[in-house]
């Protein structure tokens, strides 16, 4: 089971390809600069700030996933910016950036035949496994991107 190239594939579909829901490549696609820093109707975060917690919470889990000296953040206040920070056009795309790098080293890691997606985390809490983990951070993604793009859609910057 190790090396299920089924199974493999799979997770990296889920990780990165369009399915059932749009993919982090559509909801950035054409992104107005001018809005980046936009906050929609009651909405308490930005688009970026947003996004940047698409990119915090994948890291923390890759982190996870690779770093034995790995501490967790302080939830909720460790997986978004502060309240209230911009960023400006290089900052967008340093973000956007860095979560695909970050989305590659995870596909890198599944794809790897002598990854053991089954067996617990060395160093993890309860058991968790790399399955474990590339499942929350497919759902994670899944539910901020569909987020993202209705977000675009209520403030008409789609």
């Amino acid at each position: 089971m190790m090396s299920d190239p089924h199974v493999r594939a799979q997770l990296v579909n889920l990780l990165t390809m369009r399915q059932a829901h749009m993919t982090f490549e559509d909801a950035v696609a054409n992104f107005p600069m001018a809005h980046i820093n936009t906050r929609p109707h009651n909405v308490t975060y930005s688009f970026w700030e947003l996004l940047e917690h698409l990119r915090i919470t994948q890291w923390d889990i890759l982190d996870y996933i690779r770093n034995p000296q790995y501490q967790h953040m302080e939830w909720p206040a460790g997986y978004w910016q502060p309240p209230g920070t911009t960023t400006d056009e290089a900052g967008w795309k340093q973000t956007i950036r860095q979560f695909l790098a970050d989305r590659a080293a995870l596909v890198a890691i599944v794809q790897d035949p002598q990854t053991d997606l089954y067996a617990p985390i060395p160093h993890g809490y309860d058991g968790h496994t790399i399955m474990r983990e590339i499942l929350v951070v497919a759902d994670h993604n899944a539910y901020h991107i569909g987020e993202l793009g209705i977000l675009r859609q209520v403030a008409g910057v789609w």
